[in-house]
């Protein structure tokens, strides 16, 4: 059997050194003690608000995101590494965005299959040529980290088009202060309260004009949106307006907000909304959601969207197995963190190979995102494969499949007491004037025994990540 990373213990069953403190602690407290700890985590959490969409589930679409008490401990040589790998790997996306949609050196050389690019619903030619501020397309990257075999980290997938959990994030840290404010004295942990300012700081650089304070807006679907509390919880933070569609108007290729003191111009949308909402003028025409003739004025340069439209190419999961070769050709240097192995269906020997291993696989859309559109081979019935089989085959180039890997884990508190569960992180990368990073990110736990699938919106939970400031 494979062996599975903990991430608190070592093989022999004693604590890692940057987890000693903690493990001695944990083990004086009482199971009644944590019980009721996150009992009154889940009160707060539900008081504020903090809730996400579990869509199929019969209780209700709405529900308070588990919070786990127990974090995740990264020292800070290992947060080094990662920080340096997350940079270049965004550093190298921006710069293919920016190419795709001008020179396309990266087709030419055929590193690339052209028709891998200009076939894709994700590429969006309206941007061909358009110049957008400082070159950047992905202004909020949120890049998930696995940890399998004997500790080594992957890059799971990178989150380009409206990548959210930041919210979660920085109130797990809230929470765990106010639970357990005894532990940040054995402790020196990196802040990550201080996310919102780095944001809107980023956000700014983005606005295309020479304006001193530009006018910022979060530009939301509307609170049915599954992650609607982010949305409003960062614009809160950021001191921002919060707006939908129907509160912004073009006018001579511009872009204003409706006020109570008459139209205000609006220099940078931090929208989440993906693309084809955006614009019923240009792109999806029965949408209600974006701004009629918004393409227009981004066109003209006189308003900043991020991330920009059109990058949702780039985190397609038929382009991440080039991400590696990008880094190469952009940047002349050797990729810090690896991808996983990934088979691409759409070539003949690799779906033959997906096809013949299916049991063994994660296979998922092209497209896909939040869990949905996957099958886990070790934990899907037969009848299940074969359904998955059916459908690879009726459109091979939908589909990627890569090995289960052995995802690391933290122990973690559970109805059954404090039982080891899987975790992924996901840090989030901001480019604006500079590349800038908190230390730290969002973990996400499988709270179900034995499962990968850590997406809150499959019924996943959260946990706080330390990243230790000494040795």
């Amino acid at each position: 059997m494979e062996h599975i990373y903990d991430e608190m213990f070592s093989q022999n069953g004693t604590a890692r050194f940057h987890y000693e403190h903690f493990y001695h602690w944990l083990k004086n407290q009482s199971l009644k003690k944590m019980a009721l700890k996150k009992s009154e985590a889940d009160l707060i959490f539900r008081r504020v608000g903090i809730t996400f969409a579990v869509y199929g589930d019969a209780q209700g679409t709405e529900r308070t995101i588990p919070f786990d008490q127990i974090p995740r401990i990264i020292p800070k040589k290992e947060w080094g590494m990662l920080e340096d790998g997350l940079k270049q790997r965004v550093k190298a996306l921006n710069l293919f965005l920016f190419d795709i949609y001008h020179s396309q050196n990266i087709l030419k050389s055929g590193i690339i299959p052209r028709e891998q690019i200009v076939n894709n619903s994700q590429y969006r030619p309206e941007m061909r040529n358009i110049k957008v501020p400082r070159d950047i397309y992905a202004q909020i990257a949120g890049v998930d980290i696995v940890r399998a075999g004997a500790g080594e980290y992957y890059v799971l997938e990178d989150n380009l088009r409206v990548p959210s959990g930041v919210s979660y994030m920085v109130e797990d840290r809230k929470m765990m202060m106010r639970l357990f404010p005894s532990l940040f004295e054995k402790y020196r942990v990196a802040p990550v309260e201080h996310y919102p300012d780095l944001l809107l700081d980023c956000l700014k650089t983005s606005s295309p004009s020479n304006v001193k304070k530009p006018r910022v807006v979060v530009l939301t679907p509307g609170m049915f949106n599954s992650a609607y509390f982010e949305h409003s919880y960062l614009a809160q933070q950021m001191g921002v307006e919060l707006v939908e569609g129907k509160d912004l108007f073009v006018d001579h290729e511009f872009l204003y907000l409706k006020t109570t003191d008459g139209p205000q111009q609006v220099d940078v949308i931090y929208r989440r909304i993906d693309d084809d909402f955006l614009d019923p003028k240009v792109l999806k025409s029965d949408s209600t959601l974006g701004v009629p003739g918004l393409l227009s004025v981004y066109k003209a340069g006189n308003v900043g969207i991020a991330n920009a439209v059109g990058t949702g190419i780039a985190d397609d999961k038929s382009i991440y197995p080039y991400v590696p070769d990008m880094i190469r050709f952009y940047l002349d240097e050797s990729p810090i963190l690896n991808n996983v192995p990934t088979y691409l269906c759409r070539k003949s020997e690799d779906l033959k190979f997906t096809l013949d291993n299916l049991s063994k696989l994660v296979v998922k859309e092209t497209h896909g995102a939040g869990g949905y559109g996957m099958l886990v081979g070790p934990a899907s019935t037969k009848a299940e494969i074969e359904d998955f089989r059916k459908k690879i085959k009726a459109a091979p180039d939908k589909y990627i499949s890569q090995p289960t890997l052995a995802l690391s884990t933290c122990p973690t508190f559970v109805n059954s007491g404090i039982a080891p569960r899987h975790i992924d992180l996901r840090p989030f990368v901001l480019s604006g004037k500079y590349v800038k990073m908190v230390s730290g990110g969002l973990t996400r736990v499988a709270l179900k025994e034995g499962s990968l699938v850590v997406n809150s919106s499959q019924g996943g939970g959260t946990k706080d990540t330390w990243v230790l400031q000494d040795e």
